[in-house]
């Protein structure tokens, strides 16, 4: 290979990459910028949304407020029967947890007589 077209290969090489670097710079710059974008734009959305619930809140608040209704669940009356006879037997054992825990309570406090606490008499080997 002749000298002159050698040093042309090798100026061409030279300045693919003195432009190469200058475009992988200019990549990463972009890159930067548009995450930087993605952020703010996180966190744009994220205030608007804090706002929201925030003025939901205050709305909810208000007298007045329309509740939302209830949506009627579709049960056969097979299900519906046994659902009612689940919640009527939790609500009984509910209730008689609570009455045990109230006489419970009550018999503590009026079984311990005033007074001195009584002692088991002491056995001597005098007999006295």
């Amino acid at each position: 290979m002749k000298l002159k077209n050698l040093k042309k290969k090798i100026q061409r090489l030279e300045k693919r990459l003195r432009e190469g670097s200058k475009k992988l710079a200019n990549l990463k710059q972009k890159l930067q910028a548009g995450e930087a974008a993605k952020a703010a734009k996180a966190k744009k959305r994220s205030a608007a949304r804090a706002a929201a619930k925030a003025h939901k809140a205050i709305e909810a608040k208000k007298p007045g407020a329309v509740k939302k209704a209830k949506k009627k669940l579709n049960l056969s009356p097979e299900r519906r029967a046994q659902l009612a006879a689940a919640m009527k037997a939790r609500w009984a054992a509910k209730r008689a947890a609570e009455a045990n825990a109230k006489a419970g309570s009550s018999d503590n406090q009026h079984s311990a007589r005033p007074g001195p606490p009584q002692q088991a008499p002491e056995n001597r080997p005098d007999g006295v």
